[in-house]
């Protein structure tokens, strides 16, 4: 999505350890009108695949989730990090270790909100390591729930989750592919294919 290729060039930060920095338009500041054209993307790609629910883990990937559920006209249901005295029982948990935040944590989402007749899109801000879609694969599985599909906004392809998603079998629709960040500059899949 060149769009989204673009506001990366513009406003992202490469810092040590291979981490992108987007926090001006994804990730702490949001930019609606990005989220929208992220959400009408996800939506095109996923139209025809029969999907009834949206999951996704807090927070990052609310904003992409919840546009691409309002476009698709389908609820959107994200794995809470934190329990709080009202999600309590009859949870789906999944343990789940943030790279960037060097912390695990049990993500949980109530059983009434997922059932084995849903068929899920996963939604997330990033895919480096697979972590956060790993966690989620495991709550569909407890729930027996279909994966239709995954859709990242921004993809990291040299890392391991990439594979994970293709192991399993899973349709993965990236909108911003990683290849590299050689020399502190962000380099796309679409360089090559331009």
């Amino acid at each position: 999505m060149r769009q989204l290729e673009q506001r990366i060039l513009q406003d992202g930060r490469v810092l040590p350890g291979e981490v992108l920095k987007v926090d001006g338009f994804l990730n702490h500041q949001v930019d609606p009108d990005l989220m929208f054209a992220i959400g009408s993307e996800f939506a095109q790609l996923f139209r025809g695949a029969g999907i009834t629910r949206i999951l996704t883990v807090e927070s990052s990937g609310i904003a992409p989730a919840v546009m691409t559920g309002l476009q698709l006209h389908v609820p959107v249901v994200f794995a809470r990090k934190h329990k709080s005295i009202t999600l309590i029982d009859d949870l789906f948990t999944a343990e789940v270790y943030s790279y960037t935040k060097k912390t695990s944590n049990q993500i949980s989402i109530s059983k009434k909100f997922l059932h084995a007749d849903d068929k899920v899109l996963i939604i997330d801000d990033f895919l480096a390591n697979g972590q956060a879609v790993q966690g989620l694969f495991e709550i569909c599985d407890q729930a027996k729930a279909e994966i239709a599909g995954a859709g990242m906004v921004i993809e990291k392809v040299f890392q391991a989750g990439h594979q994970m998603i293709k192991d399993r079998g899973v349709r993965l629709e990236s909108l911003a592919q990683i290849t590299s960040f050689e020399g502190n500059q962000v380099h796309f899949a679409s360089e090559t294919t331009n």
